[in-house]
Order: C-alpha cells, then sequence, then structure tokens
C-alpha cells in the first residue's frame, strides 16, 4: 500500500502543498521521458507475495505487529490489516532460470513468515480470499496502526458520505454495509511487475490488460465470501466496492472508479496514464518532499517523485504504471495486480510465467491489441473470467469467440511458450511451468473449482463455519506439500482434526454451528403465513424482522398451539399479535456453553443470534443436542483408541 508516513489531506494547506510537489513530480518525469533518462536494455521481473495470517482456529490472527518487530528481513513488510503481511521478492532479468529462482526466494519469505509467525501461535496461507474470515474481523482495531491507512479509511468514508456497500451474485448473494474500509483485507494477491522501455509502454500495457482475461481466469482462487458462493474471483468485485469513495446518491454525476481496469487502450505511452489519475482522481493522502525533483533532473540524477508514486498508489488500476530506480537509474513497470494469493507457490509462479511469457509471445506474433479489438471486448473477457473462470466465454480476433479453458490451449499455451523461448528463459523452465497451466485448464480444477467441489462434497448438512475451516485447513496442508491444485483433492470435514480437543474449539461458540439460512416473517404477516412456513419447512420457530432486517420478535410452536386452545384458528391474527416480543437472544461469539446455559435456565427452544441489532441466524435446541453428540462421539473414540 506505498508509503507509510502519508497522512490525511484536510483540505487546506498541506492538500495544495501536496498538489504543488505532485504537479512538479509530473514536469520532471516529462523532462526525464524527453531526454531519454530511463533504462531500455534490460528487461526484469518481480512479484509481491500477499498472505493471511490464522490462529488455531484458523480464523485470521493479527499478529503481524508482534511479528514484524522481530522480524530482520527487509523483504517482509506490513499490509491494511493485522492478519496480513507481504513479501517483496528481489527484482531478477527475465532470462535463464529466472521462475526456478523466483519460486526459490518465495518460499524462502514465506518460510521465514512461517517461522515468525510460529512464535505468535499463528500460521501462514496463500488464499486470494481467506474462506473462514468473517465481518467482525474487519473492524478498525484489526487496522494496521499506520496513520497511511486511517487517513485512508477516513478520507474515503467522508467522501462517500457514508458506510461502504458490498452486492455481489453468483451462486449465492450478498448484499452488505460496512463502516469502514476493512473489506479489502479479506484480499490478497500475487502482483507481478514487468519493466519495460517507454517507447513500448503504450503497445506492452495493451497487452497486459488483453491477456489478464486468460491469466485471471486460469488462476481464480477467490470463490467464497462470508461463506457465500460468489465469483469464482469474487476479490475482483470486493475490491471494487472496498476503495470506491463514490457516492450512491442518484442525484449525483457519474464519477470513475479508484479501482478500474479502464475505459480505453493507452495510446500515448505511461504519460497519458499518470495525467488522467491527476486529472481525474482528487488527491486522498499527502507527505512531506523534501527534494525539488526538477532540481535534480537538470543535475542528471533521477528524482524518487514521492508524490506521484504516492498518488499512484491511491488509483487501482488492474495493471497499474509504476516508476521505479535501480541503482539509481529510473525505469518503467507494468504492474499487474489480477492474480490471487496461491493456491501453492508453484502455481503462482507458473501463473506469472504465463502472464510473462504472453506479454512477449502476443505482442511479436499478434502486434498490439489496439490495431484488432474493441477495448469493450476485452473489458468484458475480463469481468467474465473473474464471474466464470474457465467456462468464461471470451471474443478474439475477427469477432472469434472461445470458452477461456479452449483459448489457452489451442492458442495462448504456444504464444507463451514462444515469448519464453524468445526472452531466452530455460527451456526446463517453459516446460515446468507452463505444463502446470496446461494440466490445470485440462482438468478444470482451479483453485475456486476445487473450493466449490469441496462445499459441495462436504454437504449441507455441514455448518458454514466447519466448511469455511476445513478449507483453510486443507489448503495449509496442499501448500506444505507444495503440490499444484489441479492435484488436490477434494476437502473432507471429518479431516478437519482429529482429537476431540480440537473439535471442541470448532465448536464453542454459537456462530460456528447457527443456522443463517431463515425463514422469516414480519409483524404484519399473517399468523397462517408462519403456521405455513413451519409445517412446509419442519421448524419449530420463526424469527420475526423489520423490513431493516433487524429482529422485533419471536413466534413458535407452542403459541400457534396455544392460538389453537383458544379458537383462533379460524380468525384474522396477525403476527405482533402472537409473538414474543423481546426474545433472549445472542451473538455470534456467545460460548456454545452460556447458550446452552440461557435455554435451559429460560426454558427456550431456540435462541436468534443478533449482531448490531440485526437477525443472523438462529440455534436450537436441535442444534445443541447434534453438537453434543458429536463432541461425546469424538469422546468415545478417543477412550477406544
Amino acid at each position: 500500500m506505498g508509503e507509510q508516513s502519508a497522512k490525511e489531506v484536510n483540505g487546506g494547506t498541506n492538500g495544495r502543498s501536496f498538489m504543488k510537489a505532485l504537479l512538479r513530480d509530473m514536469r520532471a518525469l516529462e523532462t526525464m521521458l524527453d531526454k531519454g533518462m530511463f533504462e531500455t536494455r534490460n528487461r526484469r521481473i518481480g512479484a509481491e507475495q500477499e498472505m493471511f495470517l490464522v490462529d488455531r482456529d484458523l480464523r485470521p490472527a493479527p499478529v503481524a505487529a508482534e511479528i514484524l518487530e522481530e522480524n530482520i528481513d527487509p523483504r517482509i513488510v506490513g499490509e491494511l490489516a493485522r492478519f496480513n503481511l507481504e513479501a517483496n521478492v528481489s527484482p531478477r532479468r527475465f532470462e535463464g532460470p529466472c521462475f526456478s529462482e523466483l519460486e526459490a526466494e518465495l518460499r524462502e519469505v514465506v518460510q521465514i513468515a512461517t517461522m515468525r509467525a510460529a512464535k505468535h501461535d499463528a500460521r501462514v496461507v496463500l488464499a486470494g480470499i481467506l474462506p473462514s474470515v468473517r465481518l467482525e474481523d474487519l473492524t478498525l482495531d484489526n487496522m494496521t496502526p499506520q496513520p497511511r491507512y486511517r487517513a485512508l479509511n477516513d478520507t474515503l468514508r467522508a467522501m462517500r458520505g457514508g458506510d461502504f456497500h458490498i452486492a455481489i451474485k453468483g451462486i449465492d448473494e450478498l448484499n452488505i454495509m460496512h463502516e469502514n474500509v476493512m473489506f479489502e483485507a479479506c484480499n490478497t494477491s500475487f502482483q507481478i511487475h514487468f519493466q519495460v522501455a517507454p517507447d513500448e509502454f503504450a503497445k506492452l500495457h495493451n497487452v497486459a490488460q488483453l491477456v489478464s482475461a486468460p491469466i485471471l481466469a486460469a488462476a481464480v482462487f477467490s470463490p467464497v465470501l462470508f461463506g457465500s458462493r460468489l465469483w469464482h474471483e469474487t476479490r475482483i468485485a470486493l475490491f471494487s466496492s472496498s476503495i470506491d469513495e463514490r457516492s450512491h446518491d442518484p442525484g449525483q454525476r457519474s464519477k470513475r472508479p479508484r479501482v478500474t481496469f479502464g475505459d480505453q487502450w493507452t495510446r500515448n505511452g505511461v504519460l497519458e496514464i499518470f495525467r488522467e489519475q491527476v486529472s481525474r482522481f482528487r488527491v486522498v493522502l499527502s507527505s512531506e518532499t523534501e527534494e525539488d525533483p526538477v532540481a535534480v533532473v537538470e543535475r542528471g540524477d533521477a528524482p524518487d517523485l514521492s508524490a506521484l508514486k504516492l498518488h499512484n498508489g491511491t488509483v487501482y488500476r488492474w495493471n497499474r504504471a509504476c516508476y521505479g530506480r535501480t541503482d539509481g537509474v529510473p525505469h518503467l513497470r507494468i504492474e499487474n495486480r489480477v492474480l490471487p494469493a496461491g493456491p501453492t507457490i508453484v502455481d503462482e509462479v507458473a501463473n506469472s510465467a504465463f502472464f510473462f511469457g504472453l506479454m512477449n509471445g502476443v505482442l511479436e506474433e499478434l502486434g498490439d491489441p489496439a490495431q484488432w479489438l474493441d477495448f469493450d471486448a476485452a473489458k468484458d473477457n475480463f469481468y467474465a473470467a473473474a464471474r466464470h473462470g474457465l467456462k468464461a466465454q471470451f471474443t478474439w480476433r475477427n469477432g472469434e469467440t472461445f470458452t477461456a479453458a479452449e483459448l489457452i490451449r489451442t492458442r495462448l499455451l504456444p504464444l507463451a511458450r514462444e515469448g519464453l523461448r524468445h526472452s531466452k528463459v530455460d527451456d526446463g523452465e517453459i516446460d515446468r511451468y507452463l505444463d502446470v497451466i496446461e494440466a490445470r485448464v485440462n482438468s478444470g480444477q482451479t483453485g475456486s473449482a476445487w473450493v466449490l467441489g469441496s462445499i459441495s462434497a462436504m454437504g449441507k448438512e455441514t455448518s458454514v463455519d466447519l466448511r469455511n475451516r476445513r478449507l483453510v485447513s486443507a489448503m495449509m496442508d496442499h501448500q506444505v506439500t507444495g503440490t499444484p491444485v489441479h492435484l488436490w483433492d477434494a476437502a473432507d470435514v471429518e479431516q478437519l482434526s482429529e482429537t476431540s480437543d480440537q473439535w471442541r474449539r470448532h465448536l464453542r461458540e454459537v456462530g460456528q454451528f447457527m443456522t443463517s439460512d431463515l425463514f422469516t416473517v414480519q409483524p404484519d404477516d399473517l399468523v397462517d403465513l408462519a403456521a405455513s412456513v413451519m409445517e412446509w419447512e419442519h421448524i419449530r420457530h420463526v424469527p420475526v424482522e423489520d423490513e431493516e432486517g433487524k429482529l422485533v420478535g419471536l413466534l413458535t410452536h407452542r403459541d400457534l398451539l396455544r392460538l389453537v386452545a383458544r379458537g383462533g384458528q379460524d380468525q384474522e391474527v396477525l403476527v405482533k399479535d402472537m409473538m414474543i416480543h423481546d426474545p433472549i437472544t445472542v451473538e455470534r461469539k456467545t460460548p456454545t456453553l452460556e447458550a446452552l446455559r440461557k435455554m435451559r435456565e429460560q426454558n427456550v427452544g431456540c435462541l436468534p443470534v443478533v449482531e448490531g441489532g440485526r437477525l443472523v441466524g438462529i440455534i436450537t435446541a436441535s442444534d445443541l443436542i447434534r453438537v453434543s453428540a458429536k463432541l461425546l462421539e469424538r469422546f468415545l473414540e478417543e477412550d477406544a483408541e
């Protein structure tokens, strides 16, 4: 997320001062381009590895600050959330054994993070979205205590004029509001960098835009958020909403989103992108600048362009233009941000080899995509890939259409192989990593396909919490072995843990086994409707909520029996006339034993689960009997052993 000393723009002198610095950086950049100061002879690649930290319960572990206090490796840094880390691997020449070297360094930094995490009873997981993350994990308490992040949160929220809204439709549907920018902390990525010369920037940026769709289709690994099955790469939709400062007031004019694929091909090089970002997007963060970049250029040196880099870091293009320096020499990079972290390091490096090979191969064989494909088709391909993975339908040259899998197999893998050979990458490297892509596409088992298949195999009787944590457990097991995802077996609930102690941890809070797929009624509904729902769905309790989803009552089977006993079944009775107006409730984090005690002491057969007054689930006596039976079964199995 960039410079940690950044602060909020308050609309006063610091905002104006930073804008002056930003405009001076733009002038210096223009001069450097005119003078030909940028490196053009070398092609380098690089990567950023983001990762989750989880505790013994396979939930987010907010211990990143403690790890970083002890860490002496400068490659490992913090991220937005206290349960995220990021590792920046060394740039390397795009040739020879570059991919096996990349894989070795990634394994090294992840292993260092893993060892540091173990000291705090935490583990590292690579996942586009952590299945076990919950809305209650996304608090400001779990935000990394850096001024930059709080400033970003406060500024974007003020610009929106309220909470952040997430609405995503897939197999399931998710529609929720949240008060801060921490939705972004649900995402971790594997971001890859491709160094380019200024005179080739426009064409190669267009190629990056074009090939983002097929590489994403093959790499998807984020189909689940808060238990809902959404897009195959839900990160794309979630990130777009989590960093969106636009107001949803229908009376306001349309504005460009900060998270964007773009709206047209690049025609005039890197300045075109930077100028648009300065022109269209308000400055949301500022920092102190210590040098006059124009003066630095005039004496023949390359400035840091810190203001430009900070502003660029708050506009989130899926293929971002980047400025940097290597040994004092300035260079340009294209940062591809579409790939999720995981499923394994081998899968990540294979994805990067596919991308880098296509960057060369497409340009050599097909030329600038701006000359042969409408931009809207490339953009549509990208979002189709995010929604459907390998089953996405793509538009290609001359109006041809392919499924993503067919296009990759028949057209793109050969192009990627040629592109890597043209860059003098070792033949063994090409075969090893592109064979992983080919096998994944032929099998159809992407990371998301594995997640969705595992959910199906675990069955609907498995609680959402148990299912999500089993997914995390299986991910970690496979990542230890390093087996590519196309060879993974489906996750099995029974393999989650081997001892009753572990099972107790996984069933100790009501949120872990509550029913969240609810049938409800409203106060002004007829009691006849509630009675019918109970009969049809074989349930004995129906929560009553208002139009905003707030719990206002509870109707039970015993209430209906009392109505029948009074002979009122033939009357027009409303739910509000029969319901319990102040039902006993619990929260997700309520300990299971406390819930059991409440039910026994209050002589009730169910407890609605609420968060902030809103109904999120329900537990019943039957649920508690099932949990008790599972634990007893585990105890007996251990005794037998």
